[in-house]
């Protein structure tokens, strides 16, 4: 490994400290109530290093939401561009998202609860990610619907039974580690039948 690469490591790791420390801040603290000092002082770093990297808060919380929304995109996207059916696509990208939540809990339950706050961002980058997927699955679900894939039911009451899949997977106990396909499938099975009901 060249000096450079090791040197671009260590501000990568070091980076990933100011944001894991920062989700707790912003957690307890929320947005508003969050501090530069309190931020820098979780992660073990002084404050002037955590300026190094970061302007501001909202800087921070931005990193936050862009390495989530931007990892579950890369993740799925071999599968979103493959040959599969809406279906297959369709679950195959929840199980993606499922076991990343499992493996990075702290990370994505904010970043499907992230707090209210009032602070105007000048942008959203993670916004980009986020409403990429989201459009993908709402279009596996019209395509699976019309196929007869996925009974066919208002689009955004499939999106509350998600949701509802996802918030399932964050109640989780710690020594569930990972969700096969046929898991997602059945969890969402399970909400659609109990929780939705067909439009006549």
């Amino acid at each position: 490994m060249t000096t450079q690469n090791r040197k671009a490591e260590e501000r990568q790791a070091r980076r990933n400290l100011i944001l894991n420390g920062a989700l707790s801040v912003f957690k307890e603290n929320g947005i508003d109530g969050a501090t530069m000092e309190h931020i820098a002082s979780k992660a073990g770093f002084g404050t002037a290093s955590l300026y190094y990297y970061f302007p501001k808060k909202e800087d921070v919380f931005s990193a936050i939401m862009l390495k989530g929304w931007h990892q579950l995109w890369d993740s799925c996207e071999d599968t979103i561009i493959s040959k599969n059916s809406p279906k297959e696509k369709f679950l195959t990208i929840l199980n993606i998202i499922a076991n990343h939540i499992l493996k990075e809990r702290n990370l994505y339950s904010f970043l499907f609860t992230a707090p209210q706050h009032s602070i105007q961002f000048e942008t959203e980058p993670w916004k980009e990610f986020q409403g990429k997927l989201y459009k993908t699955l709402e279009n596996l679900l019209e395509e699976g619907m019309t196929l007869g894939e996925f009974p066919k039911i208002d689009s955004n009451l499939l999106f509350k039974a998600i949701g509802g899949s996802f918030h399932g997977i964050l109640l989780m106990g710690n020594n569930q580690k990972s969700l096969s396909r046929e898991n997602i499938e059945g969890l969402f099975s399970r909400l659609l039948s109990t929780s939705i009901s067909p439009h006549e």
